[in-house]
């Protein structure tokens, strides 16, 4: 029996009108970027590019991570070179461009940033199994891109939006908010050259500026030169240098 035209016109709209659901995008974004086993393959990378603030200061840069939550992110002018790392337990940081050369521990909230960027694969993989919860909140326009829009709130209660291409199910901005000594702190990151490293796309641009946390905002632009995976990493390379003071914490 032949089903009445208007029977199939709604059929058909029901269907295309069917709610994307934040699981479906994760998996479309996770697929785009090489998949998932790849991504778990990847269990140490380091970034070497150019680092410019204000649009004034340019800096060597360089960023080492390893699996599970261990970055270690290092910037360098006129032979100082600052350091901010986290082992996935602690953070700790030299600061000589504010006359501090001794490794000092950072607070809690001081070390957000470094902890919730920490997972080479970024804030998408293995999201549940993080702690984290996820919703869809629609399309939103972003440089006229009516991008994907997911709300993801980590176990730490920080938000993460993150948006993807319509087309290619990349991330091409998140938007960050985080509370720094009672302080709110958002950060949007745009992204874009995406590049392959072991399979798996990764951006090679990024641009982010920021306000809140008492430091005055400002923007920062990353391009990344050179791009290596799965080399050797000590852990003492992110942990707190043996024979330190203990510095704040």
């Amino acid at each position: 029996m032949r089903m009445p035209l208007l029977c199939c016109a709604l059929l058909l709209l029901a269907t295309s009108a069917r709610a994307t659901t934040a699981d479906e995008l994760v998996a479309k974004n996770l697929a785009a970027r090489g998949g998932l086993d790849k991504i778990h393959a990847i269990t140490t990378l380091k970034l070497e590019g150019k680092l410019r603030i204000g649009g004034q200061f340019d800096l060597a840069f360089t960023s080492y991570q390893k699996t599970p939550d261990s970055t270690r992110i290092e910037a360098t002018i006129q032979g100082l070179t600052q350091i901010q790392a986290w082992d996935g337990k602690d953070a700790w940081q030299i600061s000589p461009f504010q006359g501090r050369r001794d490794p000092e521990r950072m607070s809690g909230d001081d070390a957000k940033g470094l902890a919730d960027d920490a997972s080479i694969g970024g804030p998408l993989v293995d999201w549940k199994a993080r702690g984290s919860t996820l919703a869809y909140l629609g399309t939103e326009d972003i440089d006229g891109t009516p991008a994907h829009k997911l709300k993801l709130t980590l176990k730490n209660g920080d938000v993460e939006y993150v948006y993807l291409d319509p087309d290619h199910f990349l991330t091409i901005r998140t938007v960050s908010q985080m509370t720094v000594r009672g302080t709110l702190v958002k950060s949007t990151t745009d992204y874009g050259d995406y590049e392959r490293i072991n399979g798996v796309y990764f951006p090679f641009s990024s641009t982010t500026s920021s306000d809140g946390g008492g430091d005055g905002g400002g923007s920062q632009q990353l391009s990344v030169l050179k791009a290596s995976a799965n080399v050797p990493m000590a852990d003492s390379l992110f942990a707190f240098p043996a024979g330190a003071g203990k510095g704040a914490k």
